[in-house]
């Protein structure tokens, strides 16, 4: 098809049991900005979608009467994004350009993130644009106290969206945001009362996809400049402890830094060490990084054990040209990362 998108953009939708993610996706895919989407959900019952909204349906996928179509992962999600493609080729389904997938409300994020980061036929069409995740304003707290898997929804959240802020107490707002925050400092919280969505904020991200040209390397990046950070040639002077297990989430969020260019042997020997030992552990790992004999940084960017091929920048997005990597972990604090940058650092001095 001469329109068949080039490249198509993912949300991944996710928020626990109740959370409101079923009301929030109701009233995405009714403003005009949806008209070329494609809703991918587990199931039809547990969605719910208003009756008015359904305009023709098939076996498998359901035309929305403002052009969205949504469908049921059939098998896997691999599999189904890779029908959708199908259907669209042949012009049995009208062309989409961005595709939500919506969750369960027990979902781990991260198998739909790495599906997405190691198919090579999906990477031909398909790359992540974020995480938006859904959090009760009344029920949250309560919820990241019994549930493991919602504290995980929101380390790895690009945007939340509280829901049900109309009816819920200031003070529990206030409270629920602080710790969202400490379990997830870079990420961007809206409000909503199910009728104010900005739906332009929950599209074009690209948190994923460091080839976009509006990628925003120093957003991430500064999320930490008002913390000390390492630098990993000087060692001596950190005594300090972070607190690990902040509301008992056990989530981290912190830099590492160095100053002098590291060789790509250094980066890839940190890297297998990192994963070997605390892969799992490891939520993400995103930053930048001054490679010897390179005149433009390298992009790092990791989730878990998965990692994407090194990506570089046109040029540095300023002066400062330290690495700088951002981690997010789960049980694993600061000086035990800091630890295996040492080798990094010895390493290097070694070569010097």
């Amino acid at each position: 098809m001469s329109s068949f998108p080039k490249n198509i953009s993912i949300t991944v939708l996710t928020g626990f049991l109740g959370s409101g993610k079923t009301t929030i996706l109701t009233s995405l895919i009714k403003q005009k900005q949806m008209a070329n989407a494609a809703i991918i959900i587990n199931e039809f019952g547990e969605v719910g979608l208003d009756h008015d909204l359904i305009e023709t349906t098939d076996e498998n996928v359901i035309e929305l009467q403002n052009g969205c179509i949504c469908c049921t992962i059939q098998g896997d999600l691999k599999t189904t994004l890779l029908n959708l493609l199908k259907k669209m080729e042949k012009g049995e389904i009208l062309p989409f350009n961005h595709v939500i997938i919506e969750t369960t409300g027990l979902a781990d994020p991260v198998p739909i993130i790495h599906t997405l980061m190691t198919s090579l036929d999906l990477q031909r069409i398909y790359s992540i644009d974020g995480v938006i995740t859904v959090v009760d304003s009344i029920n949250g707290e309560a919820t990241y106290n019994s549930h493991e898997e919602a504290v995980k929804q929101t380390a790895f959240a690009d945007i939340i969206i509280l829901s049900k802020t109309d009816i819920a107490e200031s003070g529990t707002v206030n409270s629920l945001i602080k710790r969202i925050k400490a379990i997830n400092p870079k990420v961007t919280i809206i409000k909503s009362d199910k009728n104010s969505l900005p739906v332009s904020k929950l599209l074009g991200l690209n948190d994923y996809n460091p080839q976009n040209k509006d990628w925003n390397v120093k957003e991430w990046l500064e999320i930490e400049k008002n913390k000390s950070s390492n630098d990993l040639h000087n060692h001596h002077d950190h005594h300090h402890e972070h607190n690990v297990n902040r509301h008992g989430d056990e989530i981290e969020t912190f830099a590492m830094v160095t100053s002098q260019p590291t060789s790509m042997t250094s980066v890839n020997f940190f890297l297998e060490l990192l994963m070997s030992q605390m892969g799992e552990n490891i939520l993400r790992i995103k930053g930048i990084l001054n490679i010897k004999g390179e005149n433009s940084p390298a992009v790092i960017h990791g989730v878990q054990h998965i990692f994407h091929p090194l990506e570089w920048l046109e040029k540095w997005p300023g002066n400062d040209k330290k690495s700088r990597l951002v981690f997010i972990t789960k049980n694993i604090n600061k000086n035990t990362i800091d630890d295996f940058f040492k080798i990094i650092g010895e390493n290097e001095l070694n070569k010097s």
